[in-house]
């Protein structure tokens, strides 16, 4: 039997003795070399742990690996192949320094505020903004003089919350209507590829439509205001100009 003061240092030193354990344990898993066999050819792969509050996009040979961001947990990645970032998912926040603004009555205020924000998405975080939270308080204090310039001295002074919660909207919208955009330019270049593909089948083997469509491109650049001199050159002299080509 042992004094309540000896039990004590013995609980003690084993919870620093299992502490160190798991500590050494984390540091091992967190850069694993496995040897992989592929085809004859031996890979060194790489494990990295993601934590609860971290996803991971690994880039192999500059592409994203399935398009979609990974974790937690435990990551594989080559070393001399691929390169990994990590996006923090915790909420963040920046200050809004005093900002000159004039009230939709004429009146000159000096706002701040703190902007709390969060990461929904990491993978478009990282394909889509090179700087996430600089563009997020260039868009803050755009957003802010937009709103305050809105309304009146009285609305501001009596409808903070109001204002404030006008201000969240704005911001979502914002973003929700660039993502949209970016969809829609999507869209709109598959669209134009697609009838480039069918114009040209159309053309192909089709010499009477193809100079209707030459003589109707020499119209439109006739009629444009700017100076431009075009000389027309027959299909035939192209034709042999090409073939006598090596």
């Amino acid at each position: 039997l042992c004094s309540p003061a000896e039990h004590f240092k013995v609980v003690i030193t084993a919870q620093k003795h299992c502490e160190y354990t798991l500590s050494s344990l984390g540091l091992i898993f967190e850069c694993v070399s496995v040897l992989c066999y592929f085809d004859e050819q031996v890979v060194v792969a790489v494990l990295q742990v993601i934590q609860e509050h971290e996803r991971a996009i690994v880039f192999r040979l500059g592409r994203a690996i399935e398009g979609r961001a990974k974790g937690p947990g435990l990551v594989w990645f080559i070393p001399w192949l691929d390169a990994i970032q990590t996006v923090d998912l915790r909420t963040m926040f920046f200050n809004i320094w005093p900002q000159e603004v004039l009230t939709a009555d004429a009146v000159p205020l000096k706002v701040d505020a703190v902007v709390f924000f969060w990461v929904v998405d990491p993978f478009m975080w990282v394909m889509r903004v090179v700087n996430g939270p600089q563009a997020m308080s260039l868009l803050a204090q755009t957003t802010l003089k937009t709103m305050i310039g809105a309304h009146t001295l009285e609305d501001v002074l009596t409808q903070k919350l109001a204002v404030a919660k006008r201000m969240e909207m704005a911001l979502c919208l914002e973003f929700k209507s660039r993502a949209g955009a970016n969809v829609i330019a999507a869209n709109g270049e598959v669209s134009v590829s697609h009838a480039l593909v069918k114009a040209a089948s159309t053309f192909e083997g089709n010499t009477v439509a193809l100079q209707l469509r030459f003589l109707q491109s020499l119209l439109s650049m006739k009629s444009s205001a700017r100076s431009v001199v075009v000389f027309p050159v027959p299909t035939e002299v192209s034709d042999v100009t090409v073939s006598s080509l090596p």
